[in-house]
């Protein structure tokens, strides 16, 4: 039998707050319930979940379908991984449902990621943690400014690049009912937002958030008898390099720290799906810090080597229409994928991109990730 097109037929969100007062399972199950809705599916017609973690920031698989009170299950996936894992958790569900091993599975991100753990200023000891907390190099964003100013080195790029990214996705965000950040922001403001870590100034950084966010994944003939019109899950990649590292700070053996997953993903998901970088019309990618816009937007193809400031500059691509997680707010991507979902959906709103057959997310910043490319149901 011949594998089965899949698609992404609804999405659902709480509220994104920076104190919800609710446990984190309960924030899944409406964002699951949410999703549902969208697609106009029941839950009972559920049978797999899939979901991914960072230590026990969240809840697993098996206490939602408790909690939905589902009749069984014929697909799991729990993922302890961080933000490099929401596009790879789609595919992977595409994957089960387009063999026959799911017909139904949804796919959802849960944490109380600013009244609870933050990651962004949390501990990662892991197997090196010991060597870089002496030294005072012990919170992710001096992770990833080491990668920024390397790569604005390199490629001749400068901090007005990286504040072209953060003003254009607070345009959206302003524009976005969803969204934590909506205070406009101009250069001017970005240049005058404290620093954090060379050369990151607060506005480059993510805005942590409770909250939860959810995507019904189904059969392409299923979907297209629901709510909502199928955005058709043209392929789907994972990339980790070598020696992505021994814990989630631990990147000193990478070889060029200009350059992350995407490059090393890009042949295999445009030549899946038959497109290539000229074939997109919006992005959703994901910006931890506003550098990950600007390698992402090189190692897809999207933007000359060098040349990712000035494109986000010109407004040709339209990318990360919620505001991004830099101003939506952060749960680990997720929500960037349900982005791209409704933009291919064509349910924007006054976000909507006018071009949007096709649509390109991604999920991580450094060593490894994961990409997908949407197409609309032509």
């Amino acid at each position: 039998m011949a594998d089965r097109a899949v698609a992404v037929a609804g999405v659902g969100y709480t509220p994104f707050t920076r104190s919800s007062g609710r446990p984190v399972l309960d924030l899944a199950a409406d964002a699951a319930v949410a999703a549902c809705a969208d697609a106009g599916l029941t839950l009972a017609e559920l049978d797999g979940i899939a979901s991914h973690m960072v230590g026990s920031d969240s809840e697993n698989c098996q206490a939602l379908a408790t909690a939905l009170a589902l009749p069984g299950l014929r697909f799991v996936l729990d993922l302890n991984q961080a933000g490099h894992a929401p596009c790879h958790l789609v595919g992977l569900a595409a994957a089960a449902i387009a063999t026959g091993r799911a017909e139904h599975v949804l796919v959802f991100r849960a944490l109380n990621g600013r009244s609870g753990t933050k990651v962004g200023s949390a501990r990662f000891p892991g197997r090196g943690g010991q060597y870089r907390y002496p030294i005072g190099y012990d919170a992710y964003p001096m992770y990833i400014a080491m990668w920024a100013r390397r790569y604005l080195h390199e490629t001749g790029q400068g901090i007005e690049d990286l504040g072209s990214v953060a003003v254009a996705h607070r345009a959206y965000a302003v524009r976005n009912e969803r969204a934590v950040q909506r205070r406009p922001l101009d250069m001017a403001g970005y240049l005058a937002s404290p620093m954090v870590a060379d050369p990151f100034r607060a506005a480059d950084c993510t805005t942590e958030v409770d909250g939860a966010c959810a995507l019904l994944v189904t059969s392409l003939d299923r979907a297209r008898d629901l709510a909502r019109p199928p955005a058709v899950v043209a392929s789907a990649a994972y990339r980790a390099g070598p020696r992505p590292g021994l814990d989630i700070g631990d990147h000193v053996l990478t070889g060029d720290y200009t350059r992350n997953f995407t490059e090393g993903l890009r042949d295999e998901l445009f030549g899946r799906a038959g497109l290539t970088p000229g074939d997109v019309d919006v992005a959703a990618l994901y910006d931890c810090f506003t550098s990950a816009v600007l390698m992402s937007l090189e190692g897809l193809g999207l933007a000359d080597r060098g040349g990712a400031g000035e494109l986000v500059r010109s407004g040709r691509l339209p990318v990360n229409t919620h505001g991004g997680l830099l101003g939506e707010g952060y749960l680990h991507g997720m929500n960037t994928v349900a982005e791209a979902v409704l933009q291919v959906q064509g349910r924007g709103g006054d976000r909507q991109a006018p071009d949007h057959e096709v649509a390109v997310a991604t999920s991580g910043a450094l060593m490894d990730g994961s990409a997908l490319l949407l197409r609309s149901d032509r």
